[in-house]
């Protein structure tokens, strides 16, 4: 079960049914409520207009004939203030929910007429004892404008059914204060009910079942192009072949936009570890050269000391040093390490650097345009890039490497210009791959091994600047290195 559960297909179509479920329940109940009340309202209406008749004959009759319910529809009962039953239908053989279970009638004997004097009431009685069909009482009555509701059942001719009855007040009739019950069947609206509550419970199982399956069926047919895309996912990593892509759908949704995203990161992760394999290639490959040298001088300087090339090996050394500083300072970079946070006067920070350079092959001016000059990064990281773009400088120039520091706009610009051969336009981006060197010629032992520009463009891109070359003024190469001011 959980295992059906962990499928995405399997829990979209639960949720869906059951979002469907509580809906279709919630409307089906609706329904039966609406139509329970609808019917019974017109139950109601039927009852109390029957009971208004039965009370139109007692206010308007007399004698005998206010209590004829020969034309009464359905059971009625006429009721007094004592519980006594004063008439009913002839057919009606038991009933409940009303004022009494009575269904044979007590002699109704009318009420005196209120009013009048003690002679006049003799004088009644004596005209009613020289008739011989007693006088009928005078028409009088006042019916309630409320109706009161109530459920029960009722036989009627052997029939027993459901009834709505109403019950309706009249004051003041012939026969006294009486209650006129009048019933109307509910048999409408309990078979409405059952077959409408029946209809349902057939109905919406088989609902829920067509949405549980059409829900499988399209979660299946969306999550078909997910599938490819991790069976892809699996085949390359079982084959490390980063050159391989997922397949794209032709449809323009979110699972299209996933694939491209995958792809996307494919590329990216193929070109980081093509970076990394020749990084590690050409790292090797210059790390040999000075390693073999020194390795060299030292075996000849322990066979015969007199040989000994000091200098050599000092200068071997250094350049093994100054390589293992730029692959480290490389690794933190692609580790993403962030710049710190200090406040940097860009020109204090070049001025500093190049009073240090005393007794270079070619001198070094310096120019301060403007005052706001102060950036936020790392100190350390900066210099390393002024330091890197002046030795690249002075190992083209030929006679003079100029170096200008200016803010403008909110951005500091450090230009660093030789009167060397300068770069060619379509190879001014190359320069700043790592291990590049555009002179092949010169040997590695009169330059660097190819990461000074590259190391100066990560650490300017890191501290959100820029670095361009172009043409110098006096044709030789100019680096610009722009940074955000701080």
């Amino acid at each position: 079960m959980s295992r059906l559960l962990g499928s995405v297909r399997a829990r979209a179509a639960l949720a869906a049914t059951l979002v469907v479920a509580v809906a279709l329940v919630a409307a089906g109940t609706a329904v039966v409520l609406a139509l329970r009340t609808n019917l019974t309202g017109e139950a109601d209406d039927a009852a109390d207009a029957s009971a208004r008749r039965v009370t139109a004959s007692l206010v308007t009759k007399t004698g005998k004939d206010a209590l004829d319910l020969d034309d009464a529809a359905g059971p009625v009962q006429v009721v007094d203030e004592h519980g006594r039953l004063l008439a009913a239908t002839e057919d009606l053989e038991h009933i409940t929910g009303t004022a009494t279970g009575a269904v044979r009638p007590a002699a109704a004997t009318p009420a005196p007429a209120t009013g009048g004097s003690a002679d006049d009431a003799e004088d009644g009685a004596d005209a009613d004892d020289s008739d011989d069909d007693s006088a009928s009482p005078r028409a009088r009555g006042e019916v309630d404008d409320k109706t009161r509701f109530s459920d029960g059942t009722a036989t009627v001719d052997g029939d027993t059914a459901d009834y709505r009855f109403a019950a309706v007040e009249v004051e003041d009739t012939p026969y006294g204060d009486v209650t006129v019950f009048a019933g109307a069947p509910l048999s409408a609206e309990r078979s409405a009910v059952t077959t409408t509550s029946r209809a349902m419970l057939i109905g919406f199982p088989l609902l829920l079942v067509v949405v549980a399956a059409v829900t499988w069926l399209v979660t299946r047919r969306a999550l078909r192009p997910v599938e490819g895309i991790r069976a892809e996912m699996a085949a390359i990593t079982a084959s490390r072949d980063l050159g391989r892509r997922v397949p794209v759908p032709g449809t323009h949704d979110e699972v299209a936009r996933l694939a491209r995203t995958t792809n996307e990161t494919l590329a990216a992760l193929e070109d980081s570890v093509e970076r990394q394999r020749r990084f590690v290639a050409d790292a090797s490959h210059e790390l040999r050269s000075p390693i073999a040298s020194l390795r060299t001088q030292l075996e000849v300087g322990a066979a015969h000391p007199a040989l000994l090339d000091v200098p050599g090996a000092v200068e071997d050394t250094v350049r093994l040093q100054e390589l293992a500083a730029d692959l480290l300072l490389l690794a933190r970079l692609d580790a993403g390490e962030r710049p710190a946070g200090t406040a940097v006067d860009v020109a204090a920070l070049v001025r500093e650097e190049l009073s240090q350079r005393a007794g270079d092959r070619v001198p070094v001016s310096v120019s301060v345009q403007g005052e706001r000059t102060r950036v936020t990064g790392s100190r350390g990281q900066l210099a390393r890039v002024v330091t890197n773009l002046v030795d690249n400088a002075q190992r083209h120039a030929r006679t003079t490497v100029r170096v200008t520091v200016e803010g403008e706009s909110g951005r500091v610009l450090v230009a660093v210009a030789d009167d060397g051969d300068g770069v060619p336009e379509a190879e001014r981006e190359r320069v700043f791959e790592r291990f590049v060197r555009l002179d092949d010629a010169r040997s590695r032992d009169g330059g660097g091994a190819g990461l000074g520009l590259a190391i100066a463009r990560d650490v300017a891109e890191r501290h959100g600047g820029t670095l361009t070359v172009a043409t110098a003024p006096g044709g030789g190469a100019l680096f610009t290195l722009g940074l955000p001011g701080g």
